[in-house]
């Protein structure tokens, strides 16, 4: 059961990945920004906890959130 949420977390990962790709497809200017790299050091702390269910997917879903807040306000600052 646990590996079905890591293989879940892992592929929502990359759908963030991909728009993040392609949302940012026509700007020179694809600098991590810390609010990214704050999410991708939760994702994989959660991957790296993830023998204790709660803060593992909990890390991770932190992440995927704050993966997803970067991208709107990216976009929203064009």
């Amino acid at each position: 059961m646990s590996q079905v949420f890591i293989v879940v977390s892992i592929v929502v990962l990359a759908g963030v990945a991909v728009l993040a790709f392609l949302m940012g497809k026509g700007r020179r200017e694809n600098k991590l920004t810390p609010l990214a790299g704050l999410a991708f050091g939760c994702i994989v702390a959660g991957i790296m906890f993830g023998e204790d269910r709660l803060i593992g997917y909990g890390l991770m879903g932190v992440g995927v959130v704050l993966a997803v807040v970067d991208m709107i306000n990216r976009s929203g600052s064009k």
